[in-house]
């Protein structure tokens, strides 16, 4: 059982009184409902609900948010799916599924995820832009990188490029550049401490002071990035005023920007515009705040920008960059050989290919949706997903990212995993015996899933199975 500190409790009480804070402390001790997004295509959706519910997991729809469901049953088990290990649903609480919907972005825009990892709200994004389109996602931390990185892959978010700077810094590359902006900043995370315990041990009124002068930063860089007419959605899963109504009562009276009325369909309070000892901007009831114990989960503030004026421009950072990545389509002679191998190979059709464009990294290519943004490939940390490697004979080796994007394409060279002690194999990087005599690389498929890439010798189908997603611990029904 959690025990609050006696900084958290007092805060409480003080700012929002003893009604708010009993409401508050039975709900850090109580346990809220499991959550998932389903990221699927419509035709998918309901195969994967029929898939789940075999395998003792039961959903229920939430009507008020799109792709979200309760698991009603079988909680325990849905971190363990082969839909799950394949990206076909996100494990996410309903509040963090509100600040991408309030940004609303469109295949049209250029979109910025400030604050991405580890990229629940990301992934989302790029969802909701029909993974088409320009999505930049921002994280400073190398470790919270890899996690970002770790879940781009595991969506196949193809729409995604991924740079690690410092988000106050970020202005100086991109002067208003882009469509839309999200900042789910860095916070003190009141409104999570059910799960996360760790938080009732460091929180004081200091380390509050301190992490929203970081929040003030980055959403004045976001301002600066974002175009005249374009819009930003700011949110935090915490509780205090300090770092939620303060910080947009500062950029409201020195920036040009003007908040934004918008409706979410589910129980919200508004934004305060006087409390304790604070009173603040009018404009300030246009924000919204959910109160955990209200919808049963996290605890979030959100508030949505619209930039009216220009702002100035900020002396532009160089950031030298080894000049050694490239972009092209699938036509590039630079690139044409290896499509051309494996539209053979494969059976894929050749027109399939020019839907993407090719980041050359020496014998390293990503891939990415053929729509987005041109921009110097070698800012960015990782762009798209893996899409293969040039071998010693320089020949392309698929990677299993894009076999489980493109092979659905595929009319040959597929191998069928025909049970489950050969699934459990395969996904945890082992050979499957197989009576094939044809050598070579294919597409692993099971049950109307592609699952990646494997490669045939001696009549063992060699698993090619991502190292950083193989796990022996899959639920088979």
């Amino acid at each position: 059982m959690i025990e609050l500190s006696s900084n958290i409790s007092e805060y409480i009480k003080s700012i929002f009184g003893q009604e708010f804070f009993h409401k508050y402390e039975k709900f850090v001790k109580s346990k809220y409902p499991g959550i998932i997004r389903l990221s699927t295509q419509k035709e998918e959706t309901e195969l994967v609900i029929s898939s789940l519910k075999n395998q003792g997991i039961e959903l229920k729809k939430i009507d008020a948010v799109p792709n979200a469901f309760i698991i009603t049953k079988g909680k325990d088990l849905v971190g363990k799916t082969i839909e799950h290990l394949l990206g076909k649903y996100y494990i996410q609480s309903l509040s963090s599924m509100i600040p991408p919907l309030v940004l609303n972005p469109s295949k049209d825009n250029l979109v910025l995820d400030l604050c991405a990892a580890p990229g629940s709200k990301t992934t989302q994004l790029a969802e909701l832009m029909d993974y088409q389109g320009t999505l930049y996602a921002n994280e400073p931390s190398l470790n919270r990188v890899k996690a970002l990185v770790h879940n781009l892959d595991k969506m196949n978010t193809l729409n995604m490029s991924v740079i690690k700077e410092k988000g106050e810094l970020l202005s100086k590359q991109f002067p208003e550049y882009f469509d839309k902006i999200l900042v789910d900043a860095p916070c003190s995370a009141l409104g999570v401490v059910q799960k996360k315990q760790e938080v009732s041990n460091w929180w004081n009124s200091k380390s509050v002071e301190k992490i929203s002068s970081l929040q003030l930063k980055i959403l004045i860089s976001a301002i600066k990035m974002v175009k005249v007419g374009g819009e930003i959605v700011y949110s935090t899963c915490t509780l205090t005023i300090e770092e939620n109504e303060m910080i947009i009562d500062k950029v409201i009276s020195k920036y040009p920007v003007e908040l934004i009325d918008f409706e979410i369909n589910l129980p919200h309070k508004n934004g305060f515009v006087k409390i304790a000892n604070n009173k603040f901007d009018e404009s300030l009831i246009k924000t919204k705040r959910i109160l955990p114990w209200e919808i049963q989960s996290e605890g979030f503030f959100i508030a949505k920008l619209k930039k009216v004026e220009f702002t100035d421009a900020p002396k532009p950072f160089k950031k030298l960059m080894p000049k050694k990545k490239l972009i092209v389509e699938a036509n590039d002679k630079k690139i044409k050989k290896y499509i051309e191998d494996l539209s053979d190979y494969f059976g894929i059709d050749l027109n399939i290919f020019k839907q993407y464009k090719f980041l050359i990294n020496e014998r390293d290519i990503n891939f990415t949706n053929v729509d987005s943004c041109d921009y110097d490939p070698n800012y960015f940390l990782r762009i798209g997903t893996k899409f293969g490697i040039i071998d010693k004979n320089n020949l392309i080796k698929l990677n299993s990212h894009a076999a489980q994007i493109i092979g659905k394409y595929a009319t040959k060279n597929i191998f069928n995993i025909k049970n489950d002690i050969e699934l459990k194999t395969y996904f945890s990087g082992g050979s499957v015996l197989t009576n094939s005599e044809k050598k070579g690389q294919k597409i692993v498929k099971y049950n109307g899933l592609f699952l990646g890439t494997g490669v045939i010798i001696n009549n063992q189908l060699k698993s090619q199975f991502p190292r950083s997603k193989r796990t022996g611990a899959i639920s088979i029904v």
